[in-house]
């Protein structure tokens, strides 16, 4: 009979250093989800999805990439890569701006990439659907 109570004191003393993760909640992901399904970019150039310095995509007109991502600040940076394509050479492939985005968990953000006077950025775009 004292088996019982020992064991389960046992097995809560085991959760215990669990406690301070199960009281935060669940982390969750929030989902970024860039695209390249419009001609707001002239070039047949293949383009690079930097995050934080770390190519994590490439994209040809008419693609769509998305992430599951931690929330937080993320840095996002796009780049014309070097290809096969004319005028995809190195030579033309520039320094490119970086912009900071921030999710939050549950988050669903949409952006497109366009091109202005100082080259690629994303801009934000609507979801298609409703969530």
């Amino acid at each position: 009979m004292m088996r019982r109570p020992v064991l389960f004191l046992f097995a809560l003393l085991g959760f215990l250093p669990l406690a301070p993760a199960l009281a935060e909640g669940p982390q969750g992901y929030g989902v970024l989800i860039i695209s390249r399904e419009r001609l707001e970019v002239g070039t047949p150039c293949e383009i690079g999805l930097y995050m934080q310095d770390q190519l994590v995509g490439r994209l040809f007109p008419e693609q769509t990439v998305s992430y599951n991502l931690p929330p937080g600040p993320l840095v996002v940076r796009l780049q014309i890569l070097p290809g096969n394509a004319v005028g995809c050479s190195p030579g033309i492939v520039g320094e490119q701006r970086s912009m900071t985005l921030t999710l939050h968990a549950g988050d669903i953000q949409k952006y497109r990439i366009a091109t202005g006077p100082d080259g690629l950025y994303l801009k934000a775009a609507p979801l298609d659907y409703a969530p």
